[in-house]
């Protein structure tokens, strides 16, 4: 009877064991897929500014400097491979974008370009589209490191190679900086 009630208990255990294991894979896989949509909007947001460059340019000329940082700023965005390099990328190009729709301030023909207006609202949009995939991506990272740090989870994902994930934060000054597409 003894031999029972401990073959019992070392299967409750298995399974709530196999449990844990497959909620961390779950887990991962989820912030993975999460970080696809990220990257699904950021992709999108790297293919505009170049039109958005190009059609600020016909009326500004003379301002080399800032569309030259804001070319580097997103080259470098589309370089990163990590959420910290993509964190410290997306700041700097969100400073520079603050850059280029301040210099667009001084030009009133240019603020009333259909080309530029409709720009504006496609990256408006897709900001909009970041900032939910980034708080889904977060609330997933939350979920997971939850799972890694809490005991007797935490045995488990340690046993297994399972390590916290990295939230992706922007700069606060910087998004509360950001224009607003309205004219």
């Amino acid at each position: 009877m003894t031999l029972l009630i401990i073959g019992v208990i070392v299967l409750l255990i298995a399974f709530y064991a196999v449990g844990i294991y497959n909620k961390l894979v779950r887990l991962t896989t989820l912030v993975e897929e999460a970080w696809s949509g990220i990257d699904v909007q950021l992709k999108k947001r790297y293919s505009l500014i170049p039109n958005l460059v190009e059609t600020v340019k016909g009326y500004a000329k003379h301002e080399q400097e800032t569309f030259e940082k804001v070319v580097q700023a997103r080259n470098q965005a589309q370089a990163a491979t990590t959420v910290e390099g993509h964190q410290a990328a997306e700041n700097q190009l969100n400073k520079a974008l603050v850059n280029l729709f301040a210099l667009a301030e001084n030009y009133p023909e240019l603020k009333a370009n259909q080309n530029f207006l409709k720009l504006q609202d496609e990256l408006s949009v897709i900001e909009q589209d970041i900032e939910k995939s980034r708080r889904y991506y977060n609330g997933t990272v939350r979920e997971k490191n939850i799972l890694v740090e809490s005991f007797p989870s935490n045995i488990l994902s340690n046993m297994f190679g399972f390590i916290k994930s990295k939230f992706f934060e922007l700069d606060n000054e910087t998004e509360r900086q950001l224009p607003q597409v309205k004219f």
